[in-house]
């Protein structure tokens, strides 16, 4: 087979992989775990039920690969959203809206989903453990370069993780209705707070 042959080939695989992908979290969020079959996906991505299986066959690498793939895609696009930001004393009000963005999205409820059917599912539960360190340290590492935070400094570390885990809390509390007008005095108050830690004022 020529390279000529081989390429388009390769980019259709990757186009098929990329479809799938996107509709089993878009199943995710509409239908929730139970209702995310791989007929339904594949049907939604327009792939032939041979197709999905030669790529993904089983549901639940369907669905791992889906979350690690928009994991690494609402990272870089944070980074791309980045470029933008000041790099004066607003960059870490604008870092955190932005960080918080990421956990009231697609990706974030689907991710709910999958924890929850983790819960009863060991499977389930030990794929997507190892998935989820790796994209909890991956979101962490992203964090602390955003914030242009040292963490060899004391309490920085913590005050990283501390953040994520309240973004995470209250993107659990804004799945049912909108948690805004709570969320947005919790979020200043924690700014100024996590300021007073990543960038303490000189002595």
């Amino acid at each position: 087979m020529s390279a000529v042959t081989r390429v388009p080939q390769q980019e259709r695989s990757r186009a098929t992989q990329a479809r799938l992908l996107e509709a089993t979290v878009e199943c995710l969020v509409e239908h929730g775990w139970s209702g995310t079959t791989t007929t339904v996906v594949a049907n939604r991505a327009g792939v032939s039920r041979g197709a999905q299986l030669h790529h993904y066959p089983t549901k639940a690498a369907l669905v791992m690969a889906a979350v690690e793939h928009l994991a690494e895609r609402r990272a870089e696009e944070i980074r791309a959203e980045a470029v933008v930001l000041p790099s004066g004393p607003d960059r870490l009000d604008r870092v955190i809206d932005m960080l918080a963005t990421s956990f009231t999205g697609p990706l974030f409820v689907a991710g709910l989903e999958l924890w929850l059917a983790a819960r009863t599912d060991p499977e389930l539960r030990d794929a997507l453990v190892p998935l989820e360190a790796r994209v909890g340290r991956e979101m962490h590492r992203l964090t602390v370069e955003l914030l242009g935070a040292d963490e060899r400094n004391p309490g920085v570390r913590e005050a990283v993780q501390a953040t994520l885990d309240l973004l995470r809390g209250l993107g659990v509390a804004n799945l049912l209705s909108d948690d805004s007008a709570r969320r947005a005095p919790l979020l200043a108050l924690w700014k100024r707070q996590l300021a007073a830690i990543v960038n303490p004022p000189c002595t």
